[in-house]
Order: structure tokens, then sequence, then C-alpha cells
């Protein structure tokens, strides 16, 4: 199965064409005002046009509302949502039900015990996302350029779906994979030049270690 890559943070033409252009399966934008990587509705759903027939749109949001999530989805028109605050297994299916798209809950994770918190959103959650947990006195839940022990990740059973995402860049990536096998990557600060600014160069570089590093664990196999 091939591995999912998703940009996120994306904010102009220019690196979306080039996160497309590299094959990335997933495209992310940001909504939520704390961070550099913030995007209105309108804006996104106008790049957003770019990646249709190509890859997913997954709109994050962080304990949004009904209102600001109706606002988004129809200017965006996503593919995918992304929850990367603290709603609760409640509030996903709500979310889910709403409307009618898959959801993806994002877990901050530190240590082997923060994966028991996934348990009340199987069967509810449409994919898991595993990010970092935020450096102390950070305002934003992901995004923050940090990884975890990936080693801990071997807990999880073999059928859960999920994106790894946190302090992940071209340096690093192969390590990553191989300690996790995980299915799909996420990454946006790997990426940037400055908070926010994603970089082409970056994005290819990112792309060109991704598949060096497949190349090499099918070489393994």
């Amino acid at each position: 199965m091939a591995l999912d890559i998703k940009i996120c943070g994306l904010k102009t033409p220019d690196t979306i064409a080039a996160a497309l252009n590299c094959g990335a399966s997933h495209i992310g934008f940001i909504f939520f005002t704390k961070s550099p990587r913030n995007i209105d509705p309108e804006t996104a759903g106008r790049l957003r046009t770019a990646a249709e027939g190509r890859a997913k749109a997954v709109a994050v949001t962080v304990d949004a509302d009904d209102a600001t999530l109706d606002a988004i989805v129809k200017a965006v028109r996503p593919d995918m949502l992304q929850l990367h605050g603290h709603e609760t297994p409640e509030r996903t299916a709500d979310i889910k039900a709403r409307y009618h798209l898959p959801v993806m809950k994002a877990f901050s994770i530190r240590e082997a015990t923060d994966l028991a918190a996934i348990t009340p959103y199987q069967g509810i959650a449409d994919r898991l996302l595993f990010d970092a947990k935020p450096p102390k006195g950070s305002e934003l839940p992901g995004g923050n350029g940090v990884s975890f022990d990936w080693r801990v990740l071997a807990m999880l059973d073999g059928d859960v779906d999920y994106m790894l995402s946190g302090g992940l860049n071209a340096g690093n990536i192969t390590e990553a994979l191989k300690a996790t096998n995980a299915p799909a990557v996420d990454i946006s600060s790997g990426v940037e030049i400055a908070p926010g600014e994603k970089d082409v160069r970056l994005i290819g570089e990112f792309f060109q270690a991704v598949r060096a590093a497949t190349n090499t664990m099918s070489g393994a196999a």
C-alpha cells in the first residue's frame, strides 16, 4: 500500500502546486487564528480547487463550534475534517453526522500511556493522527516542530489507521518510517523556512527523502 503524505498548513498556490506535483495524497488548510498557518475559508476554498481529482483537501480545526465549521465546509468543500483540539468522542460523532464527511482525530503523544486516549474514538474517527505534545507555553496544539518517541507506537494494534506527525522533516523521515512503518505521514513546519512560510524546495526534498526511505525499506523486506 502506498504511503499517504499530507502537507499541512498550505496557504499559497506555488506551495500547493509543489505538494501536488510531488505526489501529496492530502493537502491541509488550518483554521485556527493563533496559528501562523491560519487561513480564511474563502481563500482556502479558492486554493483547494487545484487539488480536485489529485489529492484530498483536509480542513484542520481546533475545538470549532458549529457556526465556524458550517462556514468552513461551505467555502472549502473539504474531503475530510481534522479535529486537533479536545473534541470528545460525542462531539466527533456529532460532527461526522452533521457534515457527512470522514473525520481524523488528532492525539498528543509523549509516552505509551497516552495511547489509551484513542480507545473511545475507535469506531468513530475514520483515521487517527499522532502528534507530539506541544512544548510548555505553546498555544499551538500542533505544528511546533517537535517529535515524540516513535517506538511507543509499537503498542498499537496492526489495524489502527493513523497518520504520523510531529517534527518530521527530510532528515528524520527514514528513521520515523523504520521505527513505525506508519501508513501515512503529516508534515508542516518541517517544510518551512519560517513559521507559516512553506518552501517549495523543502517540499521537494521531503518527498525525495520519503521515496528513498520507502525504496530502502522495500528492498530490505
